[in-house]
């Protein structure tokens, strides 16, 4: 895990916190504290030191399981910053 320090920093700094991690000490989830958005609602984060990667997943409309997948720690920060537009219902 002392590999993936950086995305642990950009975890913390998008409002990520450490819920468990996993016995050999490969992955870490974490879990949005405070949802900002309908697309924050429900968000996890697993880093994976095994993958170099982290992945994000949250619960979109319909109940639906969205998620994606980040291997570089600026497009994790970058993804952050987006604003997702409120959903127009017809």
């Amino acid at each position: 895990m002392q590999g993936l320090q950086a995305f642990q920093t950009a975890a913390r700094e998008g409002g990520f916190v450490v819920v468990t991690e996993s016995e050999g000490g490969t992955v870490l989830w974490l879990k949005k504290s405070a949802p900002d958005s309908v697309r924050e609602a429900h968000q996890r984060m697993c880093i994976d030191s095994l993958t170099n990667s982290v992945t994000v997943y949250w619960m979109a409309a319909q109940g639906k399981v969205s998620s994606k997948t980040f291997r570089a720690v600026p497009a994790l920060q970058e993804w952050f910053k987006v604003t997702p537009h409120p959903i127009v219902q017809r």
